[in-house]
């Protein structure tokens, strides 16, 4: 379980150069960028380049790729545009073995969890960071009883929201947390969600530490 005073924050799904520079003000731990292709907040890797050139070392820029070709993520990580590789489809422990053997960044692995055998495979999971979801992008919850027993670090993500971030927070103390729709408004985001949400996570982690 988390072992860190803070829990960490990972925005995501970032598709303005604005929305970049709202999460660094906020000092979000991560930021992401959706660079698989055909999803709404796809974006350019070109054009995240173009927007983090002022981003700080402390801010990792995570790139979510799914079922994508090995070979790019490997050039795209290989230009310096991103820090972490987020692998949100079918990878295998095979395919992230393949990835840590040419390329030095962050891997996190996302599970969907519905039931006891995904959080097993989590478990299981060779990636550096493993995050929980209920679906790519569905922007809902799902069961969090059964990620209770969890023995690793783990980023909780799935229908999250300023208004319900603290509760999971303080109820299961993950490593991380990470939004994408519950800080928007009218499918682009929105700065006061984005305030709001990391001050809820903030203060929440703050208390725990007592």
């Amino acid at each position: 379980m988390n072992t860190e005073n803070q829990t960490k924050v990972k925005l995501c799904g970032l598709m303005r150069k604005e929305d970049v520079e709202a999460a660094c003000a906020l000092e979000a731990d991560y930021i992401g960028f959706i660079l698989a292709k055909g999803f709404r907040r796809s974006v350019d890797p070109e054009m995240v380049r173009r927007w983090c050139n002022d981003v700080g070392q402390e801010t990792k820029k995570v790139g979510v790729f799914v079922n994508d070709d090995i070979e790019r993520i490997i050039s795209i990580a290989g230009e310096g545009t991103i820090d972490a590789i987020q692998l949100h489809g079918n990878e295998d422990n095979e395919f992230i073995r393949q990835l840590k053997e040419k390329t030095d960044k962050i891997i996190i692995k996302a599970f969907t969890i519905k039931s006891e055998e995904d959080i097993a495979k989590a478990e299981d999971s060779d990636a550096d960071i493993v995050l929980l979801d209920s679906g790519t992008g569905t922007g809902k919850r799902f069961d969090t009883s059964l990620i209770k027993g969890i023995s690793r670090d783990y980023i909780l993500a799935g229908g999250l929201d300023p208004n319900n971030v603290a509760e999971a927070v303080k109820g299961l103390q993950p490593y991380g947390v990470d939004v994408s729709s519950g800080i928007e408004t009218e499918g682009k985001k929105d700065p006061k969600k984005m305030q709001a949400f990391v001050d809820a996570v903030r203060k929440t982690s703050e208390i725990s530490d007592f």
